[in-house]
C-alpha cells in the first residue's frame, strides 16, 4: 500500500470520528509514509513522531490513532503529529500551538 492509497482511507475513518485530516496534504502523506514504514518495520503502525520500541505490546498507546489523540484534539484541536485534526483546527480558527508529549516518560525510548 502506498501513502496516497492510504489517505482516503484515512479520510475516510477520520470522519467517522468527527476529525478530519490535517489541511496540509503533504503533511499528512509525509505522516502516513511513516506510519507504513514502521508497519514493515515492526508490523504495526506506530506514530512516526515517536520512538517505537519494535515490541506491540510495550508500542500498544502509541499506534495509530494513538491513545492519546483524542485528548490532545480536545484541548489543542490537533494529534501530536498532527495527523487527525478537528474542524476548528483546519478552519484556523483555533490558535495553534504545539501539542505537548502525553506519553509518560518511563514509556519513551
Amino acid at each position: 500500500m502506498t501513502p496516497d492509497q492510504l489517505y482516503p482511507v484515512l479520510s475516510k475513518y477520520a470522519a467517522s470520528q468527527g476529525l478530519e485530516l490535517n489541511i496540509d496534504k503533504d503533511h499528512v502523506i509525509g505522516i502516513i509514509a511513516g506510519l507504513l514504514e514502521n508497519e514493515t518495520r515492526y508490523g504495526y503502525r506506530s506514530c512516526p513522531c515517536r520512538l517505537a520500541s519494535g515490541t506491540k505490546e510495550k508500542d500498544a498507546d502509541i499506534i495509530c490513532p494513538c491513545t492519546y489523540r483524542s485528548d490532545d484534539i480536545k484541548e489543542y484541536g490537533t494529534c501530536y503529529c498532527s495527523l487527525y485534526v478537528s474542524a476548528d483546527w483546519n478552519s484556523i480558527t483555533l490558535k495553534k500551538a504545539d501539542v505537548p508529549e502525553r506519553r509518560p516518560e518511563a514509556m519513551q525510548f
